[in-house]
C-alpha cells in the first residue's frame, strides 16, 4: 500500500507531466528509488532525496512543505501568516508572497538581517569606502542585453510598456531597483568597475529601509556554484547554512530554517560574479536562474554575460545596466582629498601634477588615463601613493618604466602588498617576526591553491586538502598512530609500571606504544577512507551543539540517524577488536619470551576468544556512545559563526566538549565491558590469549581505549581535526603558511587584502588573486 509520501509524489509527478523515467533523468534520483517511494516500499526517504525530487518537479512552497512533512512521518503544524511589510514607507525590496509560514521564520529573517547589516558595515569600513567619500560609481541602460520591456514591467497581454531610464549612481541603486516592476536587475561592468562595492551598498540601503518581517537581501558569490551538479535552490540553502549554521535548525514540516526562508521568499538573492562560473556552465546557469520566480540582482563582467545571453538565452524579465568608467573630473574630486596637503609652495597635493597630465589626455598620461578608469585601480593607487610618504605618484607618468597600461596595473598590484604591510607592525605582536617576502609567499600560496581548485572561497576546512586520496588517508592514519602511541608512552606504561610493580623498560614501552598505535590508527584510517574520502572528500564544519537536555520530538529521521551511527560504532569496534588480536599475535610471535603453541586449533580458539572479548568490549560501547551523541545534538545557535574565525572557534569548542564528555565515559565503559566480556568468554572458549580477568588490566585497557579513541576521533572525523592536520601543522612545516595561521588570515582581512563573505574569506578582488598566484608560480 502506498504511503502518504508516495501518493503526494505520484500526484506531483503526474501534474508535471513526467513519467518515472523522466523524473529520474531530471532529478538525478534513480528510477528504482522513485518507483519504490511511490509504492511505499523500503525505508523513509532521505531529506536530500526529497529536495532533489521537489526541485525537479517545480512544486510550490506549500506542496514542498507537504512533501517534506510526509517524508518525515509528521503532520505539518498549523502555521501563522507572515506579517506584511507594507506598513509605513514602501519597502525597497518586495515583501514575501502572502503564504503562511511558521512564526519562527520571520524572527530568523530579522535576526539574519541584523547580522548581515553589521558585517557589511564592517566590510565598508575596512575597504575605506567612505574615506573620505565613496567613489562615484555610475551606470547606464544596456537595453540590448535586457529582456522585453513588456516582461520587465509586467504589463498584461495586449499592452505595451515604455522603456525605463535606469541610469544613476551608487547612492541611487536601491531606488533604481525598486522602480523595476519585475524586481530583476543585472549589473554589468569590466573587472574592477565597482560591482562588488555596488552590491554592498544595495544590501545596506535595502536593509536600512526594511520593515520587520520583510525580505532579507543576501550576497552570494555565485562563482562557487556548479549548476550542472546542484540546483540553485539547494545551493542557496547550503550556502546560507554554511555561513549561518543556526539556520540549519529544523522548522515545522521537516525542513530547515534556511530552506523555509528561501522557499517562502524571505531571501532576495544578490548573486555576485556570474562571469566566474565556468563558460561551459553558462547555459544551465541561465536556465536555473530563469526558473526563479522571485526577485534577484545579478552582477557579471560585460563580455561574459553578453556572450552567454547572445549564445543561449536572455534572463527573463531582467533589466540590465552597465557601469561606466570614471572621468578625470571624478579623479580630480577624489584623489587630492585622500592625500596630505603640501605645507608650502605648489602644487597643493602630490596628485595635482598627475591630474594636470591626465587632463591633457596625451602621452605620457595616456596609459595612466586608461588604468584609472576603474575604482579598483584608483583604490590601489590611493593606497600606494596617498597613504605612503615614500612614493610620488608622478612616477606613474614614466613611460620608460611603465610602457603599457598592463605594466601600470601590474605595478599597482605588486606594490599594494608592501604598502599595506609596511611600517604597521604592532609592538610585541607576533607579526613583528613576519618578513615581507614571507608574507608575499604565504599569500601567493593561498592564491595559487584557490586557482588550482578553481574557486575564490578560502574555506579554512578545505585549506591544504588538495592532497591525493591516499596521501590524506596515510597522513590521518599517521597522526592517529602518533596520538595513540603518546597515550601509551606517557599514560598507560607509567601507570602499568606503578600498579604492577614491574620495572619500566624503555625499549619494551616504545615498541608497545607503536603497536598499540597501529591497533587504533589502522581501523580509523580504514573508516576514514571509506566514510570520508570516498563519500564526501572533505568534512564540513559541524552545525550542531551538544546539550544534555532537549525537548525535540523524536522524529523517524532522528531514529534512522541514531541507528546508522550505532551500527557504524559497532563496526568500528569490531574492526578494532580484529586489529588488536592479530597485531598482538604478531608482536608476541616476535617476542623471545613467547611460549610456542603447537596446537593450531588451540591457537585459533584463543584468537577467536580475543576477537569476541574485544568486540564485546569495544563494539557496543562505541556504537552506544555515537548513538547517544546523536541524541544530544541540537542545532547551532542563531548567533553562531558570522565569520570564519567564529566558525572555527565554534567547531573547536564543540569538538573539545564532545571529547571531554565522552572520553571518560568511553574509558569506564570499555574497562567494565572488557572485564565482563573476559569473564563471559572464559566460560565458553577458555582463557584469552592476551587478557586475564583483572580489574587492573581492564581499567588500564579502558583508560587507553578511551583516550586514544577520543584523540583518533578528533583527528579523523571532525573538520577541526582535519584543519589541525592539513593546515595547522602540515602547511607551516612545509613553509607554506606561518604557524599563526588564523592570526595571519585575520590580519590580512583587517589590512584589506582579504574580504569576508559569510563564513569564508576571499581575496579583495579576483584580479589581486590572479596576480599573487602568477607571482607565486613564477617564483617556484
Amino acid at each position: 500500500m502506498a504511503s502518504r509520501f508516495g501518493v503526494l509524489l505520484r500526484d506531483a509527478r503526474r501534474r508535471a507531466g513526467l513519467t518515472q523515467d523522466g523524473l529520474a533523468a531530471r532529478s538525478g534520483v534513480g528510477v528504482r528509488t522513485i518507483r519504490r517511494l511511490e509504492t511505499g516500499g523500503g525505508t523513509d526517504p532521505r531529506i536530500g532525496t526529497v529536495t532533489l525530487l521537489a526541485d525537479a518537479l517545480g512544486i510550490t512552497p506549500h506542496e514542498r512543505r507537504e512533501l517534506l512533512s510526509a517524508a518525515d512521518g509528521t503532520q505539518p503544524e498549523e502555521p501563522v501568516e507572515a506579517p506584511s511589510s507594507d506598513t509605513g514607507d514602501a519597502p525597497v525590496v518586495p515583501a514575501p508572497s502572502l503564504v503562511v509560514v511558521p512564526d519562527e521564520v520571520p524572527k530568523a529573517a530579522d535576526h539574519l538581517a541584523t547580522i548581515i547589516a553589521t558585517r557589511l558595515r564592517r566590510e565598508e569600513e575596512l575597504r575605506r569606502v567612505h574615506d573620505p567619500f565613496p567613489l562615484p560609481v555610475r551606470w547606464r541602460n544596456a537595453d540590448d542585453l535586457a529582456d522585453h520591456w513588456d516582461n520587465i514591467c509586467r504589463v498584461p497581454h495586449g499592452m505595451t510598456a515604455a522603456p525605463l531610464d535606469l541610469s544613476g549612481e551608487i547612492g541611487d541603486i536601491a531606488d533604481v531597483y525598486r522602480g523595476i516592476p519585475s524586481r530583476k536587475l543585472v549589473v554589468l561592468g569590466r573587472a574592477g568597475a565597482g560591482k562588488t562595492v555596488l552590491t554592498l551598498r544595495f544590501v545596506l540601503d535595502a536593509l536600512a529601509a526594511r520593515n520587520r518581517g520583510g525580505v532579507v537581501p543576501v550576497i552570494f558569490t555565485i562563482g562557487s556554484w556548479n549548476p550542472a551538479a546542484m540546483p540553485l535552490r539547494t545551493w542557496l540553502v547550503e550556502t546560507l547554512q554554511r555561513d549561518h549554521p543556526g539556520l540549519s535548525a529544523g522548522a515545522p514540516g521537516g525542513s530547515t530554517l534556511a530552506a523555509v526562508l528561501v522557499d517562502t521568499g524571505y531571501i532576495l538573492p544578490v548573486l555576485d560574479g556570474f562571469d566566474e562560473i565556468a563558460e561551459g556552465l553558462h547555459q544551465p546557469a541561465l536556465e536555473a536562474l530563469n526558473s526563479l520566480s522571485g526577485p534577484l540582482l545579478l552582477t557579471s563582467r560585460f563580455d561574459e554575460y553578453e556572450n552567454a545571453v547572445t549564445t543561449f538565452q536572455t534572463l527573463t524579465s531582467a533589466a540590465v545596466v552597465e557601469l561606466t568608467d570614471l572621468s578625470v573630473d571624478d579623479l580630480a574630486g577624489y584623489l587630492p582629498r585622500t592625500a596630505r596637503r603640501v605645507t608650502s609652495g605648489s602644487p597643493a597635493t602630490a596628485w595635482d601634477p598627475v591630474l594636470d597630465a591626465l587632463r591633457d589626455a596625451e602621452a605620457p598620461a595616456a596609459n595612466l588615463a586608461t588604468v584609472m578608469e576603474t575604482p579598483l585601480m584608483v583604490g590601489l593607487a590611493r593606497t600606494v601613493y596617498s597613504d605612503s610618504r615614500d612614493r610620488d605618484p608622478v612616477s606613474l607618468l614614466d613611460t620608460g618604466r611603465f610602457p603599457t597600461a598592463q605594466a601600470l596595473e601590474e605595478h599597482l598590484l605588486d606594490t599594494f602588498i608592501p604598502t599595506v604591510y609596511g611600517g604597521q607592525r604592532e609592538t610585541g605582536d607576533i607579526r613583528e617576526r613576519w618578513d615581507l617576502e614571507q608574507i608575499r609567499h604565504w599569500l601567493g600560496f593561498l592564491a595559487d591553491d584557490l586557482d588550482r581548485r578553481d574557486t575564490g572561497d578560502l574555506e579554512w576546512w578545505r585549506l591544504g586538502s588538495s592532497l591525493s586520496r591516499w596521501s590524506r588517508v596515510l597522513l590521518v592514519t599517521a597522526f592517529a598512530w602518533l596520538a595513540t602511541s603518546l597515550v601509551v608512552w606517557f599514560v598507560l606504561s607509567p601507570l602499568n609500571s606503578l600498579t604492577s610493580g614491574l620495572p619500566f623498560r624503555f625499549s619494551v614501552v616504545f615498541v608497545d606504544g607503536l603497536v598499540s598505535g597501529a591497533v587504533i590508527a589502522v581501523p580509523f584510517g580504514l573508516l576514514y577512507s571509506l566514510l570520508v574520502v570516498r563519500k564526501a572528500g572533505t568534512l564540513e564544519p559541524t552545525r550542531v551543539r551538544v546539550r544534555l537536555f532537549d525537548r525535540r520530538a523524536r522524529r523517524p529521521r532522528l531514529r534512522r540517524k541514531i541507528a546508522v551511527r550505532f551500527a557504524s560504532g559497532v563496526a568500528g569496534g569490531v574492526l578494532a577488536a580484529i586489529a588488536i588480536t592479530f597485531v598482538g599475535v604478531f608482536v608476541k610471535a616476535l617476542s623471545p619470551d613467547l611460549v610456542i603453541i603447537d596446537d593450531l586449533g588451540h591457537l585459533l580458539r584463543l584468537i577467536l576468544a580475543d576477537i569476541t572479548t574485544f568486540g564485546l568490549a569495544f563494539g557496543p560501547v562505541c556504537g552506544g556512545l555515537l548513538a547517544l551523541l546523536t541524541l544530544l545534538e541540537v542545532p547551532a545557535d542563531l548567533n553562531t559563526a558570522t565569520s570564519p574565525a567564529d566558525l572555527l572557534a565554534a567547531n573547536r569548542s564543540t569538538v573539545l566538549r564532545v571529547v571531554g564528555l565522552f572520553a571518560p565515559v568511553l574509558a569506564i565503559a570499555i574497562g567494565l565491558g572488557s572485564f565482563a566480556a573476559v569473564a563471559a568468554v572464559e566460560g565458553i572458549t577458555g582463557p584469552s590469549l592476551h587478557l586475564t580477568r583483572s580489574f587492573r588490566v581492564s581499567a588500564l585497557l579502558g583508560l587507553t581505549g578511551g583516550l586514544a579513541t577520543g584523540f583518533a576521533y578528533v583527528i579523523t572525523f571532525t573538520a577541526w581535526g582535519q584543519w589541525l592536520i592539513f593546515t595547522r601543522f602540515r602547511l607551516p612545516l612545509l613553509r607554506k603558511l606561518p604557524w599563526a595561521v588564523t592570526a595571519f588570515l585575520d590580519d590580512a582581512y583587517r589590512r584589506g587584502v582579504l574580504r569576508q563573505s559569510g563564513a569564508v574569506y576571499q581575496f579583495r578582488h579576483a584580479r589581486l588573486q590572479q596576480h599573487l598566484a602568477k607571482a607565486y608560480r613564477a617564483q617556484r
